[in-house]
């Protein structure tokens, strides 16, 4: 079967005007300026292919630009020294800016990424908004304390004072996937700008276009001239500069696993801060006693929401036996049902993946899970004009040892299995690489209480998936990364912590 998917355009006045500029330089200091090699990339509509515009293909030369700048504002400008109070503001005025800008970065994002328009313009941009006015307030919360020691000190009538400060821990390299860039993005930048830190922004190479507009209205509400910078490229060549470069004080990185270890090793030169949000394998556990009208389509969206390109998508899900029928039909039913179809066409529920190469990535994982015999219960073909469409897809009559149960497909693919009991559940859930995230549904408070806290990731959801705040901590365990994002932890990842110790 064939799909047709018509060209799609902004209609949003401030996005038509964007794009209609074609070139969209990076952000180094207060200017807007192309690679120093010349060289640009260009950007499409991963639906059509349409080429949507070019921007820098940056080296290291144009990271060592931007590392400087940075350093130059951290070190002489005005962004560490301001009151918590002054750069609370400017953090409230970027959440501001972004929500009004709302409906001309959901289409820039749409038509950059792919994802359906109420993606963005409904769930991600929203957030994006939040996380800045989130962490505006935990600026203000950045304290240290008084430590009373045992330390004798002599002569009589001294004495010893001690307390600790937290302090920026400087230039922030800020490196961000492909799948919900300017979510993603805001979640790094808003809480290394709340401790006070100076970033250079490296956003993926497939999806660079919200991150510059996002520059634009950084300065617009009044963010100093260094404070953030923006370079764009390749991630092996930008993001690995970044990794490597001894003017980088932090990284922060969410991407794959394989990436990570790369940065991490990258980073020892120095031994710069890190921090990784990385890969996932999400299980959703779904006992004999849910309310199936909630869980049938909560394990469905848990996979299907943003064409299955989530961190924390529930890729594998594992069903009691008394109703694995009944829950894998129903969610391979809402898998037919799905409309496939260009983002910005306001009926389409499931868009493309990022790119041509990711839908063979995607496809290929069903493939091969097919021939090592697999059954497709729904979906499974690769589709669109471009390539870049894959139907909603369950595969059942998997086995552990698979490679669609144990490595991240990052699409819109589910893999379901039988369980007999609670315990075996707990156990194929946590046999796994991965500890990013993971679901249980059932009526009944001690199971998912208990499973809760056996389960071995970052998150654990009860009788929902993909509940997000910029109040609640996100990060993995195992191989799924180190540290967490957002929440009153996120500011920690961006401040050093001193001791002063003093006779007075």
């Amino acid at each position: 079967m064939s799909l047709d998917i018509p060209a799609l355009k902004a209609t949003q006045p401030a996005a038509v005007a964007f794009l209609a500029r074609s070139d969209h330089p990076m952000l180094l200091g207060e200017h807007w300026v192309p690679a120093e090699s010349g060289q640009w990339m260009e950007t499409v509509d991963p639906a059509t292919g349409a080429v949507l515009g070019r921007f820098p293909n940056g080296d290291a030369s144009d990271a060592n630009r931007a590392v400087r700048a940075a350093r130059a504002a951290f070190e002489n400008g005005p962004w560490p020294a301001m009151t918590p109070s002054q750069r609370a503001r400017i953090l409230w005025r970027v959440g501001e800016l972004i929500e009004q800008h709302i409906d001309e970065l959901a289409e820039l994002e749409t038509l950059d990424q792919g994802k359906p328009l109420w993606v963005g313009r409904y769930a991600e941009i929203p957030g994006a908004a939040e996380q800045f006015r989130f962490f505006a307030g935990q600026a203000q919360r950045i304290e240290g304390q008084t430590i009373p020691t045992s330390i004798n000190y002599q002569p009589p009538g001294k004495q010893v004072m001690a307390y600790t400060v937290k302090q920026p821990v400087g230039v922030v390299a800020a490196i961000v996937p492909w799948n919900s860039p300017l979510v993603l993005t805001a979640m790094k930048l808003a809480p290394a700008l709340a401790a006070g830190c100076c970033v250079v922004l490296k956003p993926a190479e497939d999806t660079s276009l919200t991150a510059l507009r996002l520059g634009e209205l950084l300065l617009e509400a009044g963010l100093p001239p260094g404070v953030v910078n923006i370079v764009t490229g390749r991630g092996d060549v930008v993001g690995a500069a970044l990794a490597a470069h001894p003017g980088v004080d932090k990284i922060s990185f969410t991407g794959s696993t394989t990436v990570g270890r790369s940065v991490l090793q990258a980073a020892g030169g120095n031994l710069k801060r890190v921090t990784l949000e990385l890969g996932g394998k999400s299980p959703v556990i779904v006992m004999p006693d849910a309310d199936m009208d909630l869980a049938i389509p909560g394990a469905a969206n848990a996979i299907y929401f943003n064409t299955g390109q989530v961190c924390v998508a529930g890729s594998r899900l594992y069903v009691h036996r008394d109703v694995f029928d009944r829950v894998v039909n129903g969610v391979a039913d809402i898998a037919r049902s799905m409309k496939l179809g260009h983002g910005l066409d306001a009926a389409t529920q499931v868009g493309p993946v990022v790119s041509r190469k990711q839908a063979d990535r995607v496809h290929r994982y069903v493939q091969d899970a097919v021939a090592d015999g697999a059954r497709l219960l729904a979906g499974g073909r690769q589709l669109g004009p471009n390539g870049t469409f894959i139907e909603p897809t369950v595969l059942v009559d998997v086995r552990p040892d698979m490679a669609c149960v144990r490595e991240e497909i990052f699409g819109p693919v589910v893999v379901a299995t039988p369980v007999d009991s609670l315990e075996e559940a707990l156990a194929l859930a946590n046999d796994s690489a991965y500890g990013l995230a993971a679901s249980v549904w059932t009526r009944d408070l001690s199971t998912a209480h208990r499973a809760a806290a056996r389960i071995k990731s970052g998150t654990v959801w009860i009788n929902c998936h993909l509940m997000f705040d910029a109040s609640l901590p996100i990060g993995g365990v195992k191989e799924s990364g180190w540290g967490r994002e957002s929440g009153q932890a996120a500011v920690d990842n961006f401040l050093e912590l001193k001791t002063v110790c003093a006779v007075i």
